[in-house]
């Protein structure tokens, strides 16, 4: 009796999709195209798919393909005898591989890498005057895909003859090819320069024309114009010309569009306008109407990601639109939506970040939100794998955080907002640091005793390791967050603070290359000695490093805002007792120095009103009449011309300056200068 027969297992997917690569060499035209059609067809839209035939070297095979047929094609037209058939499956083979090409490139940044070292780019950039109109489209078709990566090649648009290229391509009764010439403009205009360029070459009209096309063609325009327009009021001044055809009217009907996502490109292309000319669209039904469409566009599974990132844009640093989307209830509606869980990280990044616009400026906004309880999704959201998550939730408790009523009751300083952002501290993505560093600078403006659960968590010494950073950004905002730290807070915190920091530290952050750091760490001193005369003592440790510090920066530095700090350093300094005061006297007239041009009198001629109301506020401290030395100091002052200066300065432009002034010269007459 025969032995049962039983089927071969098939062999592994990893050795299905080698045959299918070994395929693409065949000597036979039929065989590389079905080999071709069956690679695409496995591809698209599948990333992990795309991914294993990457590892298999699949786009170096297509593109030698695509290589070989083009220059077949080439020697055919230069007169080769060439077959009606030849030339038909030629064609084909162009078509199919650069199909390929494209399923490889299409919203795949790993696919259009390996498309542009394989160097297919060039060769389908020459297809787009083929003679055959499906070898044109395809070719167009998968350039529009790299287009779409921002790996992909800049266009200049100014060079040579490339604009009059563009100008064929939005020529072209192909939609592939109009599609691949808004695709170039988006991804390529940077510049101003090349905004007008454009525009001037007619480009806008033009692409106004396609506003009337499929959805395709509507929505590649919209993109583009927008582009053209982002930023420079000259070209959008042009396009809301009669002229142009009501372009401004014919974008405006189509946030109508029953496609969703020409509807939200057609508000991205008025935002634009509305944030670079405001004088161009005035209308209030128009703002009010923008906002509920994109209120609407969130729940539509196609552009529902963009929908809040383009809200933002629209509110962003506006109050009056701001009011606008409270009354229309923009909060509860973006908070029911984090309650639809689970939200997908783009999503929920863009709702977070729309929240955080609303409550950027309004109380009511802060208000509303807490109320809704949706803090705790905040929360929540610093734990999240996207680091894009987790910055956008930073942004939005920084700007909650910006309510002086809560911040005053220490409602965010508790363990839930403070542990989880501590954390991100660490985090290994700098945006992320930098977004948490922002919101722990809010929050521990805290006014009330709860800044020990700060110190508690850990905050303290990590910010500390940030302020030696490399970065920096990191260095800045990390001696800013110490900064805040240190404001109204108890002396024995100042000296965890300072024990943690350091004096050499703290003094290299004075010292620091950046202006910006230099400015945060004075205003960290200046917080430091703001207080009792224990709190001044802080800058006479260790041989008065700090003070000393403090003065090198006031005679070296040039920044206003540096000197300003510093000055006002001195100015808390100086309200202490005598050694104090004298210690500042020595700092701002050193024995050896010409008093003529001491750093105080430079201060007094500033142009900064800042600089000068910081200058004789010091004076005020420094003749207090019920000082035992204010004579001597009077008389210093007095020898080195300052008194006179503030006598010249009783009518100073500024009221701050003139009030502090006129204290200083009362002092100095009553501490015994009675001169006129």
């Amino acid at each position: 009796m025969p032995a049962s027969a039983s089927s071969a297992p098939p062999p592994p997917t990893h050795s299905r999709r080698e045959d299918l690569i070994g395929r693409l060499s065949s000597s036979s035209t039929e065989a590389k195209l079905k080999a071709l059609r069956d690679l695409k067809n496995q591809i698209i839209g599948n990333r992990t798919k795309k991914l294993c035939f990457l590892k298999l070297g699949a786009v170096p095979s297509v593109t030698s393909i695509l290589s070989s047929s083009s220059a077949t094609a080439a020697a055919a037209a230069a007169g080769s005898v060439c077959s009606g058939n030849d030339v038909e499956l030629n064609d084909s083979l162009i078509i199919q591989s650069a199909a390929a090409i494209g399923s490889f490139a299409c919203g795949f940044d790993d696919g259009v890498k390996a498309v542009l070292d394989a160097g297919a780019f060039p060769l389908l950039l020459r297809l787009i005057s083929y003679p055959n109109d499906k070898v044109v489209g395809a070719a167009a078709r998968s350039l529009k895909f790299i287009y779409q990566s921002k790996l992909a090649p800049r266009y200049d648009f100014l060079q040579g003859n490339n604009m009059e290229f563009i100008q064929s391509l939005l020529n072209s009764e192909n939609e592939n090819v109009t599609g691949l010439g808004a695709s170039i403009i988006t991804h390529s205009c940077w510049t101003s320069m090349e905004q007008k360029a454009l525009s001037d070459a007619g480009i806008i009209k033009k692409l106004t024309c396609m506003l009337g096309g499929s959805v395709t063609q509507k929505d590649a325009s919209l993109e583009s114009l927008a582009t053209i327009l982002k930023g420079n009021p000259e070209v959008i001044s042009k396009f809301t010309e009669p002229e142009n055809g009501g372009a401004l009217g014919t974008v405006t009907e189509l946030t109508k569009d029953k496609n969703a996502r020409t509807r939200l490109l057609a508000c991205i292309c008025l935002i634009v306008i509305k944030n670079s000319a405001p004088s161009c669209l005035q209308d209030l039904r128009i703002k009010t109407k923008l906002i509920l469409i994109l209120l609407e566009l969130l729940d539509d599974d196609q552009v529902g990601d963009e929908a809040p990132f383009a809200l933002s844009s629209l509110i962003a640093e506006k109050e009056d639109l701001q009011v606008l989307a409270f009354e229309a209830n923009v909060i509860d509606k973006l908070v029911n939506h984090l309650r639809k869980a689970p939200v997908l990280s783009r999503r929920l990044e863009g709702i977070l970040i729309a929240l955080a616009n609303m409550c950027s400026r309004l109380e009511r906004c802060r208000d509303r939100l807490l109320s809704l309880e949706a803090m705790k999704f905040v929360t929540d959201a610093l734990s999240q794998d996207s680091g894009e998550v987790r910055a956008a939730a930073c942004v939005c408790l920084k700007n909650v955080c910006r309510s002086v009523k809560n911040l005053s009751a220490g409602l965010f300083m508790n363990e839930s907002f403070v542990a989880p952002l501590v954390q991100l501290l660490f985090d290994d993505l700098t945006f992320v640091q930098v977004s948490a560093l922002d919101a722990i600078s809010n929050i521990v403006v805290d006014f009330l005793a709860h800044k020990t659960m700060f110190m508690k968590c850990g905050g303290v010494k990590q910010l500390v390791q940030l302020s030696k950073s490399m970065d920096p950004t990191i260095r800045v905002k990390a001696v800013c967050a110490l900064r805040n730290l240190t404001f109204l807070v108890s002396d024995e915190c100042k000296e965890e603070i300072l024990s943690e920091l350091t004096q050499l530290t703290l003094r290299s952050l004075i010292c620091d290359p950046e202006a910006c750091v230099q400015e945060q760490a004075l205003a960290l001193v200046r917080n430091l000695v703001d207080g009792p005369l224990d709190s001044i003592q802080h800058v006479f440790a260790e041989d008065a490093l700090l003070l000393h510090a403090v003065g090198q920066q006031l005679q070296s530095a040039s920044k206003a805002e540096v000197l300003i700090q510093g000055m006002y350093v001195f100015t808390n300094v100086a309200s202490g007792n005598e050694v104090h005061k004298e210690a500042v006297m020595q700092e701002l007239f050193p024995p050896l120095a010409n008093e003529c041009e001491s750093i105080m009198s430079k201060f007094l001629h500033s142009d900064d009103s800042r600089l000068r109301t910081a200058a004789v506020w010091a004076l005020v401290n420094l003749t207090f009449p019920s000082s035992s030395g204010a004579f001597g100091r009077v008389m210093k002052l007095r020898n080195a011309g300052i008194v006179s200066q503030l006598k010249n300065m009783v009518n100073d432009p500024c009221l701050d300056v003139k009030l502090r002034v006129r204290t200083a010269l009362g002092q100095s007459i009553t501490s015994g200068d009675g001169s006129t």
